[in-house]
């Protein structure tokens, strides 16, 4: 079933980030996921969630999204996103 990660980023080094930027997409493409919106406006509707940057992925599967989280190809763009940002990410299976 196809799994959504969601990302809310608060960048704390913008110019760090850029490096996490450059690498992270070619891992996510090589465990099949694509970006679906990365970082664009957005806007709360309801509630308190006052989101920084957000970012969302699509996977085929829950299971193929913890591949690439641990996978060792996404290690050095994600030791870079914890260096240089907060981040809270959930995966959340599609209807």
């Amino acid at each position: 079933m196809t799994a959504y990660v969601i990302v809310d980023i608060e960048v704390t080094d913008p110019q760090g980030y850029k490096e996490y930027v450059k690498l992270a997409p070619a891992a996510v493409q090589l465990y099949g996921g694509r970006y679906i919106a990365r970082g664009g406006a957005h806007e709360t509707l309801e509630g308190d969630w006052r989101a920084k940057r957000l970012v969302i992925l699509e996977f085929e599967s829950v299971e193929r999204v913890k591949q690439w989280l641990n996978s060792p190809e996404y290690a050095p763009a994600r030791a870079l996103r914890h260096k240089y940002a907060k981040t809270n990410m959930v995966v959340v299976e599609g209807a």
